[in-house]
């Protein structure tokens, strides 16, 4: 690519005239009770962060500051974090972040699909008057200089761009994979197969879509007219957009990699409790591929306004201490023992106990000698005194949801302690 396309007031112009949409409304049933009463970009990841988070800081450290969050399912939660956290932008200057429910706008009827959600707000859209279409899934964790993905669409002269990265040939059912020519320009794309194609010459290996796209606009709302008028669409990008387009227009892949080393850069789909353990988990190493700490590419949030975290007590039998661990604001370890794990704000561990390699969500206590290990612990649980968990999956699994990996799901349901009440 030519050293102009990377000038920052070519790239800065690029995104002062792109919208981006991230599309939020996903219920992430592979994760079971997580997101029994929140979307999955709501989901606390990090510490201190929502997975929403992360493709919102994308946006904001891209230069983009037009954005419609689309949310359907249960999405209170989501709507609260983005109203407390994302407020900070000048509507004097164009800037917003505007939340898009569904709300059958031109139908009767919710999203049917990820291209159905864009098209039921295509009068919205059209108000905003956005050269480029950025579209985002709301339930990733990565960093991403965007910018660099529009100079790349506009260089290529592409009606479509997909973001992609390699993936193991087995985890590709999972994804849109798809099939490119020397230049990168894809004649192939087939969503979720089940005998993934692989990369040339490189039998485990599959290139799979990242579900962030750019369009040009026009050619964006002309796709979605024509499949709304589809019999027997899915009026999904992947399923039926991709595939529908490929043949008769400009539509390039994207490789995600790393801008210095050249690498392929840190992508994380948490849609499984194994996966979600893992990435949280992968925070706490000395190096951690997703650096948290990077002041260059900050990840925004809302947070409540805690205390200095507090480890009390100093006996041998009943000391307050965290190692290998990562521990948010407002919580207390009161004589007990944190190893290699990563606790939310205002968690309170109580004398006696141990946690270990486990992920406790904000608003947790912990009782007297309590043992946790390999865990999930959901947001406001209260566990009682002499509680195991961990320890004997066979009499976990009576009470808790075990994943294929053995990490335990504990939350206020689980323990007959109701946060939520249907009516």
């Amino acid at each position: 690519m030519p050293e102009s396309m990377h000038a920052s007031r070519f790239v800065s112009r690029l995104t002062r005239h792109t919208l981006a949409l991230i599309l939020a409304g996903g219920r992430g049933t592979r994760l079971h009770k997580l997101t029994e009463w929140r979307a999955k970009p709501a989901v606390p990841f990090g510490g201190k962060f929502r997975i929403i988070d992360f493709p919102l800081s994308n946006c904001i450290n891209s230069g983009i500051r037009r954005i419609g969050v689309l949310t359907q399912y249960k999405a209170d939660s989501l709507i609260r974090h983005i109203q407390q956290g994302w407020g900070f932008l000048r509507a004097e200057l164009g800037e917003f972040v505007d939340i898009l429910p569904a709300q059958q706008r031109l139908q009767e009827s919710w999203y049917a699909g990820t291209a159905d959600a864009v098209y039921q707000n295509l009068d919205i859209l059209r108000r905003w008057n956005a050269e480029y279409t950025l579209i985002l899934a709301g339930d990733h964790v990565y960093k991403m200089d965007y910018g660099l993905m529009m100079a790349y669409h506009v260089e290529t002269e592409a009606d479509l761009t997909v973001g992609c990265m390699e993936v193991p040939v087995e985890e590709a059912k999972a994804f849109g994979v798809m099939h490119v020519d020397e230049n990168k320009r894809i004649f192939d794309f087939v969503e979720k197969p089940e005998n993934p194609p692989t990369i040339p010459n490189r039998p485990d290996r599959a290139l799979a879509s990242m579900g962030i796209y750019v369009f040009n606009t026009s050619f964006l709302f002309e796709q979605l007219i024509k499949d709304a008028d589809t019999p027997g669409s899915n009026h999904d990008f992947g399923r039926d957009i991709i595939p529908s387009v490929i043949k008769k227009y400009r539509v390039f892949a994207y490789p995600f990699r790393d801008a210095q080393s050249g690498v392929q850069a840190y992508w994380r789909d948490v849609g499984t409790v194994d996966s979600y353990w893992v990435a949280n988990m992968e925070l706490i190493g000395v190096d951690p591929e997703l650096n948290l700490y990077d002041r260059d590419w900050p990840i925004w949030t809302y947070q409540i306004q805690a205390p200095p975290a507090k480890f009390v007590f100093d006996d041998d039998d009943r000391r307050g201490m965290a190692v290998d661990s990562m521990v948010s604001g407002g919580c207390i370890i009161s004589g007990a023992e944190v190893r290699h794990s990563l606790l939310f704000s205002n968690v309170r561990v109580n004398s006696y106990s141990k946690v270990k390699d486990s992920v406790v969500l904000p608003e947790v206590n912990i009782g007297r000698h309590c043992r946790i290990t390999k865990a999930i612990i959901d947001r406001g649980c209260h566990i009682p005194p002499h509680t195991v968990i961990g320890e004997n999956l066979e009499e976990d699994r009576k009470r808790f949801y075990v994943s294929p990996g053995g990490v335990v799901l504990v939350t206020p349901d689980d323990l007959g302690q109701k946060l939520h009440f249907a009516r």
